[in-house]
């Protein structure tokens, strides 16, 4: 007797769209882990319904106001980094990074949410951060995206 796959496979039509669909989100006063996996699920397409995993759903992710981010441990969050020369670890805390590079910090969680693998690199590509109000993706005319904060 033959065993009949029920996994549904979206076909090449259903999945080849003709545009991209841009995605803002407003990170001032967000936490930093809620903001990112929401991002992570935007970008590898799990909010549509023709998600696979193995597929890129052509999905963008703007962000602003990246330097607005909170985070409930701030005071025990390290961020290390590596030259991979003798005496080139350095290490960084939350607040000096937030004041040095505030963009890094969505970009080090984000990162870290994607498939290690072509796909998530290729996922990364398509996410921008942006520590001020402005973006200059205007053209593209993004979805403004709500995040629901809950405390």
């Amino acid at each position: 007797m033959d065993k009949i796959n029920n996994t549904y496979f979206p076909d090449k039509k259903c999945c080849e769209e003709k545009q991209h669909t841009w995605y803002l989100i407003d990170a001032k006063n967000h936490k930093v882990g809620r903001i990112a996996t929401e991002i992570a699920r935007i970008l590898t397409g799990k909010n549509k319904s023709i998600y696979t995993p193995y597929r890129n759903t052509k999905n963008h992710v703007i962000i602003i106001n990246s330097k607005h981010v909170v985070m409930s441990s701030a005071d025990e969050k390290i961020y290390f980094r590596n030259s991979r020369r003798p005496g080139g670890l350095k290490k960084e805390s939350f607040n000096q990074l937030k004041l040095r590079l505030p963009n890094r910090i969505i970009e080090h969680a984000v990162k870290g949410m994607l498939p290690k693998n072509k796909l998530g690199r290729v996922l990364f590509n398509n996410f921008k951060v942006y520590s001020s109000n402005f973006h200059p993706h205007i053209a593209q005319t993004p979805i403004e995206y709500k995040l629901n904060e809950i405390e």
